[in-house]
């Protein structure tokens, strides 16, 4: 009679980004609650940031990141009471994606910078038609996961950032640069450190 070797699936950080909730008056949703969902689906050390649907979280399943969006979007509809783009990137991805900026030699202010994640590469054609045109004097540029929008009079009412919303829809969720760094940050503590208990399991203030 054989051996089976069970190999267990090595456990990944991953960040989610929910988009749209907690914009003004709608779509209210408490952080609590967020992790409260994200720790009844298994996932160990859900922790959000800021206010905007952020969470920071260990997976041991082995899904994918496009699973675990999956996953996480039917249950978010099912409790939370409304449906939510929920993108998922492993902290390997985010990394690469702070490590790829092309735009870090004139976006001197992370409030006024924009990245939009995308969830697949299906939007690669009219992502790069956009880069193609003159948005003087902000400036787009392209990666493989996400595209980065410097905007220096401010992204709320942008023509940039609101052309890149009008295009992406649902398939895409923006962070300003500031918050994706303290995600990045976020991601690596628990990524070295993630048997540790004391970790604050809620980093919400601006």
């Amino acid at each position: 009679m054989s051996n089976v070797i069970r190999v267990e699936p090595k456990p990944k950080t991953c960040v989610a980004l929910i988009r749209g909730i907690n914009v003004g008056r709608a779509k209210r949703v408490a952080m609590a609650d967020l992790r409260q969902l994200f720790s009844g689906l298994g996932y160990r050390h859900a922790t959000t940031l800021l206010n905007s649907g952020n969470v920071v979280f260990v997976d041991d399943t082995g899904e994918t990141t496009q699973q675990i969006s999956a996953k996480l979007e039917s249950a978010f509809a099912s409790r939370i009471g409304f449906s939510a783009r929920i993108i998922v990137l492993t902290a390997v991805e985010l990394r690469s994606v702070v490590e790829a900026d092309p735009l870090s030699h004139v976006a001197t202010e992370p409030s006024r910078y924009l990245v939009a994640f995308l969830d697949s590469s299906d939007w690669s054609a009219p992502v790069k038609q956009l880069a193609g045109q003159d948005w003087t004097p902000e400036i787009l540029a392209t990666g493989p996961r996400a595209v980065y929008a410097w905007c220096p009079n401010g992204i709320s009412g942008g023509r940039l950032a609101e052309e890149l919303n009008r295009t992406l829809k649902d398939s895409s969720t923006a962070r300003n640069w500031a918050s994706v760094t303290k995600l990045l940050k976020l991601a690596e503590q628990i990524e070295n450190s993630p048997s540790s208990s004391s970790l604050s399991s809620s980093l919400s203030s601006d």
